[in-house]
């Protein structure tokens, strides 16, 4: 299959050079004058644990291909697009005259209707998604994460279609282990929140990565993350239909909060995904959290602990110029 990755981010490509090794023609769009800053390598350094329960680390510099335009005439036959929430509207303008008949796998955090967030791109070409891999670049140019064996899919309440099923087929082929999701659009919310939680305080404290091993801002993030849930019930989710989604933040924190802080600190393929996210300018957390609280005061949610954390997220005071 030939498929083209959006941009160049961590989630493109890790899953990008998981793909191509499983035999297909991977290509990334970048935005033009890219592919020169980027370079023909992309150095690599990931925990692998598809096939290995404590995970294979691959260290390589990996050739890759870029493209910086798309035409509509393209035989692209799968596009994924993952890309910051709050980059989908712009990044599906710019594909639904380019879209051609490739499907396109949305492949990311949503917070508004499924359906709204991907513009005009065609509804019968979109398959949705949510990607088990995290991890950053380091200053040295070198990307470090981790790859998990399952891959999140769902649809919006109606089986899943032939282009659906061809995308599942892709990734089983890769070595991923699909899992479903029929009620997508509410596993994103919880997801979405979760984030905000975690987020909220790890911008207190600098970035999410100095979560790790500290029990008492994980109790903090995780009653960030219950204070979240009205919300969600305000938006008219059923929670009863996710109560796995629900159950970390409604278990005691006495709990909870000690095993994600040992997890993080002694757990090789949990310590390396937390430790990639580092960078305290990073933008995507900031807007997480604008966005959850936003729509908190909207529908009249207390959300106490991130309205807390405000200050390390408000636009004006934290943006880069």
């Amino acid at each position: 299959m030939k498929i083209l990755m959006f941009g160049r981010g961590v989630i493109a490509t890790v899953y990008g050079w998981a793909l191509e090794r499983a035999g297909h023609d991977v290509e990334f769009y970048v935005r033009p004058g890219r592919a020169a800053t980027y370079g023909d390598t992309t150095d690599l350094d990931l925990l692998d644990t598809r096939r290995r329960v404590w995970g294979q680390r691959v260290v390589e510099k990996w050739p890759v291909r870029y493209r910086e335009e798309l035409q509509s005439d393209h035989d692209f036959d799968l596009i994924v697009l993952s890309v910051p929430h709050h980059r989908l509207a712009e990044a599906t303008a710019f594909l639904a005259p380019r879209v051609g008949q490739a499907t396109v796998l949305v492949f990311g955090n949503i917070w508004t209707e499924p359906q709204a967030a991907i513009g005009a791109l065609p509804v019968d070409q979109v398959a949705w998604g949510f990607p088990q891999a995290g991890g950053g670049f380091g200053e040295d140019g070198v990307l470090r994460g981790t790859l998990l064996p399952a891959v999140i899919f769902g649809t919006l309440g109606q089986p899943p279609t032939d282009r659906e099923r061809a995308v599942r087929r892709v990734f089983r082929d890769a070595g991923f282990r699909p899992r479903e999701r029929p009620d997508f659009r509410g596993w994103l919310w919880i997801h979405f929140v979760s984030n905000a939680g975690l987020h909220s305080q790890g911008l207190r404290l600098g970035s999410l990565a100095k979560l790790a091993g500290s029990t008492g801002a994980f109790r903090e993030a995780l009653l960030a993350g219950r204070e979240l849930l009205p919300l969600l019930e305000a938006r008219g989710l059923d929670l009863r239909r996710h109560r796995g989604g629900g159950l970390l933040f409604r278990a005691p924190t006495w709990l909870t909060a000690p095993t994600l802080a040992w997890l993080t600190a002694h757990v090789a393929l949990v310590r390396v995904n937390f430790a990639a996210h580092s960078d305290a300018e990073a933008q995507e957390p900031r807007e997480i959290c604008r966005d959850t609280l936003a729509e908190a005061r909207r529908l009249g949610v207390a959300v106490p602990r991130l309205e807390a954390a405000e200050p390390h997220f408000a636009r004006e005071k934290t943006d880069r110029v």
